[in-house]
């Protein structure tokens, strides 16, 4: 099954990548008092939790040696 092996190279990608590139996140915060508003966009950067990808990273890497050993047998 090469689908199964291009799968698991993609999730592990995936994996591999969210280790270290940060997800912008945009907030806006503001105050309206009649017609005026006033208002702040912040913006963070956060991580994927290390967990997520260490499962991403696992599940690619099962998902490569199954569908390696089908398309073999």
């Amino acid at each position: 099954m090469k689908a199964l092996f291009l799968a698991g190279v993609l999730l592990a990608v995936l994996g591999i990548v969210s280790l270290f590139v940060p997800i912008p996140h945009k907030e806006d915060k503001g105050v309206q008092v009649g017609d005026i508003k006033m208002g702040v966009q912040i913006e963070h950067n956060q991580r994927v939790s290390p967990i997520v990808s260490a499962v991403l990273i696992l599940a690619g890497a099962g998902m490569m040696i199954a569908g390696r050993k089908r398309s073999s047998g």
